[in-house]
């Protein structure tokens, strides 16, 4: 994955008043020069465009210093009377509009500046948040693991030494004891998992998508032995990604859809794309249960579960996954469904190799 260039640090402020009077200077030497070829009303964008660079990149003082010298120059060489600081009645109109133009290009340039030094920091205090997030949430799965398997391991060692001495409604407490921190563990598993598809680098390469989608289907019919499923696999084309990242991606979508088509006496999965040149949408449509489009802002949250767990097995954290890779390969994760009636999900990826 390619680094993020740095942004421009700010000039010092001799380096900002110098470059005022430099871009001034370079408008004045181009209007003049420009003006002796026989081109006309030339200095006003260009001393516009000065100001503006001193704006963009010296900031407010260097700005109004560029401002000032741009109506001296301009009032000095291209306002009758020429060489002289004298403003006539009738050119004073003239004059004005122009140092208003170039006061708004002044206070434009400067309040774009702000605005994306402000956007900047507050990006990069995001970042620094979301990494603290990651970091914790993987110290705290990690650092979970040792008492949840001292639990399991100590309930099962009194389910073997003392069960037959136990009531059948101990056995039971035993058998939900253990039961949970089965659950418990694979939640840390796939807590884990989330955490690791925001550090990890990504590895991207030219993807066979058809060729990934077969493997993956191959993959998750185990869960669906014994059911009849039709499976419909259009055609896909090469993708630039990380092979290993759509591969959960889809491993997700497609167990989902086997999972959600449970109750149905014939499930129908079909999974195809579409797209254009710069950027590839992959669906994987089912007739399952569905779900409220109410509700579709919920799905791809973590630990967000739209059906009972009793009904339907999982952690909810699975769709946050896909969300997270296809942010990851410049797309997004969307759903279209209806109770009863099926659902759709989405997973846009770019084919830029710059993400």
């Amino acid at each position: 994955m390619k680094s993020k260039s740095p942004p421009l640090s700010p000039l010092s402020s001799v380096q900002g008043y110098g470059l005022a009077i430099l871009s001034i200077s370079a408008a004045l030497s181009g209007a003049l020069l420009l003006e002796h070829f026989h081109f006309r009303d030339v200095e006003v964008p260009l001393f516009l465009f000065a100001v503006s660079v001193s704006a963009w990149y010296g900031g407010i003082g260097p700005a109004i210093v560029a401002l000032v010298l741009s109506c001296v120059g301009f009032d000095y060489f291209f306002v009758e009377p020429f060489h002289t600081l004298y403003v006539s009645k009738s050119d004073l109109p003239y004059f004005l509009v122009f140092t208003a133009f170039a006061g708004l290009a002044t206070w434009f340039s400067a309040a774009r500046r702000r605005v994306e030094a402000e956007l900047e920091k507050r990006s990069m205090e995001l970042e620094t948040v979301n990494k603290e997030l990651e970091a914790f949430a993987y110290s705290v799965s990690h650092d979970l693991r040792a008492p949840l398997r001292h639990m399991s391991g100590f309930t099962e060692l009194l389910q073997k030494n003392s069960g037959a001495q136990l009531n059948e409604k101990s056995q039971r407490y035993l058998k939900m004891i253990l039961e949970s921190a089965n659950r418990m563990g694979i939640l840390i598993d796939d807590l884990l998992s989330f955490s690791r598809i925001g550090r990890a680098e990504t590895h991207k390469t030219t993807v066979n998508m058809e060729q990934l989608v077969r493997e993956v289907v191959g993959e998750v019919q185990q869960e669906g032995e014994g059911r009849e499923i039709l499976w419909k696999v259009g055609k896909l084309p090469s993708w630039y990604g990380d092979r290993a990242m759509l591969r959960l991606a889809l491993v997700n979508l497609i167990s989902n859809a086997v999972k959600f088509t449970r109750t149905r006496a014939r499930a129908e999965i079909e999974i195809g794309a579409s797209g254009q040149q710069d950027e590839l949408v992959v669906f994987v449509r089912d007739n399952g249960v569905g779900f409220d489009m109410k509700y579709v802002d919920k799905l791809f949250g973590v630990f967000q579960r739209l059906h009972p767990a009793d009904a339907f097995e999982g952690t909810g954290i699975g769709l946050a996954t896909v969300q997270r890779i296809a942010i990851r390969h410049g797309g997004k994760a969307w759903a279209e469904g209806q109770v009863e009636q099926g659902a759709t999900f989405y997973i846009s990826l770019s084919n830029s190799k710059g993400l």
